[in-house]
């Protein structure tokens, strides 16, 4: 009985969830969160070229990265009536890309090169032939997820901004 007690009392921080992947150019997370709420038509969604912009049970703009990447072409900053996505900003995604070394077919001694060679930025580096890392000038784009044969690609939103 007192075990399960004590297992309890982590439960919350096991249950954290996640922050999504919100489009580029927000002026800060915060602001996006307050303002996009009072949003009713979710232009930003319906411009994107790649469909990527989702809205989720929150009633928020969200990124999905399972088909395609952020081309940053500004269409949702410039469909933004709020003023919340600023297209003037630099093109990044408020995510963490990171490869799991334990999915990795390339970590795990098979040849793979699809992450770096869907990466446009340049910012997947190998350490030899097995071991890609992500380098500091990723911008998130997200192409590198869909193309990973073994989806050993994780990007997850970060709080920021």
């Amino acid at each position: 009985m007192i075990i399960q007690e004590r297992r309890g009392v982590f439960a919350p921080l096991l249950k954290k969830k996640a922050r999504p992947i919100r489009p580029p150019y927000a002026l800060s997370l915060e602001f996006f969160d307050q303002v996009c709420f009072t949003c009713k038509d979710k232009a930003c969604s319906t411009v994107c070229e790649e469909t990527i912009i989702f809205i989720d049970e929150d009633g928020l703009p969200k990124l999905d990265f399972k088909e395609s990447g952020c081309t940053f072409c500004k269409e949702c900053a410039k469909a933004c009536i709020h003023g919340v996505l600023d297209s003037s900003k630099e093109d990044f995604i408020d995510a963490k890309v990171t490869i799991s070394s334990a999915k990795c077919l390339a970590w795990n001694g098979t040849m793979c090169f699809t992450c770096k060679d869907s990466c446009e930025a340049n910012a997947i580096e190998f350490f030899g032939v097995y071991r890609p890392v992500i380098k500091d000038n990723c911008t998130a784009c997200g192409f590198c997820k869909s193309p990973c044969p073994v989806d050993a690609i994780e990007i997850k939103g970060v709080k920021g901004v």
